[in-house]
């Protein structure tokens, strides 16, 4: 995982070298326009310094029409933003929601000097999301909102919607986590197949090395980047991932800086004495009161498919749908953008 953060740093600085005078210093986010180049009138374009849980945080908020319905983003990581990667794939979603994505605590633009590793806890997540979600229904008058998670963000986010379902219109699982212990294991064993099919003894004798689950933080970072390597996680290569992360105008130099030091602490400070978080969802939250929908690749080896599917099929829920990416691992949002957004607005309509 260190080695992969690294390569994406180089990436980064040696576009920024070749680029730096094309990079704004102040961040911004496009207008919505009409036919003549004029202000869409009833659109959103806004990018928005709050306060949650006594710390100035930043979400971009974009839609073409406020009488849409709010889409809130929780991305994954923790430290992995989804905020600059939205200009690459949200343009369908803006018409058809009004699209909040949030630079958690520690994470991009809220990884600044303001900011304490020791604010850091799974409960001070979800107490600021609450409080985001109950400004987001203020701000636009709604009574509810749509909550999507991706991977880290599922975690706290099932939570979230689970203690107030009388907030949330449908909750969206990507990339779902169900169960710690048993997502490494089923996890492990792929990956001990697919370094026997590859014939490397490098990897297999470094797999040896961390050894078997459970893990403690540093042992997971080293198992996730050969989660990484063998395809069970991104579905775009870091190079793609960076160059469409620079094109974002919501970010300044410093905040790809902001970025880059928020996905290398990654979540440790959550974890205890080294200690991974322990969870599992199927005995926790056996039943949800809104309509849930899990959307996962079929080679996801990070949140496992069939951990997702065997939690779909136990959920009591009054709607449930789980949508299958058959050519995505971890990231369907990236490897199949056309059919996760029509899955999204399917879910809406």
């Amino acid at each position: 995982m260190k080695k992969l953060i690294k390569i994406f740093i180089v990436l980064i600085i040696l576009t920024l070298t070749s680029g730096l005078l094309f990079l704004g210093i102040n961040p911004s986010t496009a207008e919505f326009t009409d036919d003549r180049d004029q202000k869409l009138q009833g659109s959103i374009a806004e990018l928005e310094k709050i306060e949650l849980g006594g710390l100035d945080q930043w979400i971009s908020i974009r839609g073409a029409d406020t009488n849409n319905p709010i889409l809130l983003w929780l991305h994954g990581g923790p430290g992995s933003t989804q905020m600059p990667f939205a200009h690459e794939f949200d343009g369908q979603l803006e018409e058809e929601f009004i699209v909040v994505h949030w630079d958690q605590r520690g994470a991009g633009k809220s990884n600044h000097s303001g900011f304490s590793e020791t604010t850091m806890s799974f409960e001070q997540y979800k107490a600021d999301a609450v409080e985001l979600i109950n400004y987001l229904r203020n701000k636009f008058n709604q009574d509810s909102i749509y909550l999507l998670g991706h991977s880290w963000g599922t975690h706290f986010g099932l939570e979230v919607a689970a203690e107030n379902p009388e907030s949330i219109e449908a909750y969206i699982g990507v990339s779902q986590v169900v169960d710690s212990k048993r997502q490494a294991e089923i996890a492990w064993e792929w990956l001990v197949q697919e370094i026997a099919a590859a014939e490397n003894q490098s990897d297999y004798e470094k797999l040896m090395e961390i050894g078997q689950p459970p893990f403690n933080h540093s042992q997971y970072r080293e198992f996730a980047s050969l989660v990484i390597e063998y395809g069970g996680n991104y579905d775009l290569s870091l190079t793609e991932l960076a160059l469409i992360a620079l094109r974002a105008s919501e970010y300044t130099v410093l905040d790809y800086y902001r970025l880059i030091n928020g996905m290398n602490r990654g979540g440790g400070p959550l974890h205890s004495e080294a200690g991974m978080l322990e969870y599992n969802m199927l005995n926790d939250y056996p039943s949800l009161e809104i309509p849930v929908y899990f959307l996962i690749g079929r080679n996801d080896y990070n949140t496992p498919y069939e951990l997702v599917r065997e939690y779909y099929e136990l959920l009591t829920a009054p709607e449930k749908g789980i949508i299958v990416f058959e050519d995505s691992a971890h990231t369907p949002m990236f490897a199949e953008p056309e059919k996760f957004t029509q899955t999204l607005i399917d879910i809406k309509n």
